[in-house]
């Protein structure tokens, strides 16, 4: 039964989300790396996500009954019931908020629950009626990095707000990329996905911009002297052969094996580029001021 309760939080996305987190953290601790700190982040972080994905299955149970990938999810077969989901996400969620409240700082809390709010409210509400959920959505998912920033920092400044972003625009041809090769699971459930109510070329265009505007977005760490060459070489070299992935799907004719292999490597993209920005914002560019672009809390 706890290992039923466990799948319910959705743990893949909760380790994801920890990666880009710890490299918001590490970002904003240039090279004073407070190990107690991080550590609490993490683990309210986490309840917090942890609970979102349990209210998440729980909104989400009819839908996940129609679809071939989700139809075994714990709701969704009955394995759990309703009120036991809501109870153990209402604890995880009070977990998370109060750790984060109680040793980090007010910021960090609202910044993790603005993003806890935008994915059970704003993105449950609009993914069923537009395909413009998935922008939503995506605030949701650039909060993390922001959360780890803010913990360190208590300030919300043009490191924290580049941060944001780039999980942003990172996030939509990563998703494209899942609806299109998962798009007979979307079209079970009704849900508008671009891929479904747009067409295939539409959404190959619409994901190449993105990665675009993603690529010159991360390049900003180096520019507004957050990060160092390095970071700026691998994220040139990154954006760039994703692109050419993308672009190849003009050319290739079975669009669920080219999206399969744009979502494999958008998954590398944002390990490569967490990791790079924690090793090189610590110890690759510590002369470098950043750019305040709000006070602090």
């Amino acid at each position: 039964m706890m290992k039923t309760y466990y799948m319910l939080t959705k743990p893949g996305i909760i380790m994801g989300n920890v990666i880009t987190t710890a490299a918001g953290f590490a970002l904003a601790s240039s090279n004073s790396f407070d190990y107690v700190l991080f550590s609490l982040t993490m683990l309210g972080l986490s309840f917090v996500i942890a609970s979102a994905g349990v209210f998440n299955n729980y909104i989400d149970r009819a839908m996940d009954a129609k679809m071939e990938r989700t139809k075994n999810r714990p709701l969704a077969n009955g394995t759990v019931s309703s009120i036991g989901a809501l109870v153990f996400a209402s604890f995880l969620g009070v977990v998370g908020i109060s750790i984060l409240l109680v040793y980090t700082n007010l910021l960090t809390a609202f910044v993790a629950f603005f993003g806890f709010f935008v994915y059970l409210v704003l993105y449950a509400f609009w993914k069923y009626r537009s395909f413009y959920g998935t922008i939503i959505g995506s605030i949701a998912g650039g909060v993390p990095p922001v959360v780890g920033y803010c913990a360190v920092s208590n300030t919300f400044d043009a490191g924290a707000f580049i941060l944001f972003m780039v999980l942003v625009l990172w996030q939509m041809p990563h998703f494209f990329a899942i609806a299109t090769y998962r798009i007979e699971d979307y079209k079970a459930a009704s849900i508008p996905v671009l891929p479904i109510t747009k067409g295939m070329y539409i959404t190959k265009i619409h994901m190449a911009l993105y990665i675009v505007a993603f690529t010159v977005t991360a390049l900003l760490l180096t520019v507004m002297g957050y990060t160092g060459k390095a970071y700026f070489g691998v994220t040139v070299l990154m954006g760039f052969t994703w692109l050419l992935l993308c672009l190849n799907g003009f050319m290739i004719k079975n669009d669920a094996v080219w999206a399969r292999k744009m979502f494999v490597y958008s998954l590398v993209v944002i390990m490569v580029l967490s990791l790079t920005i924690t090793f090189d914002g610590m110890y690759g560019n510590t002369d470098l001021s950043p750019i305040p672009i709000a006070a602090k809390i």
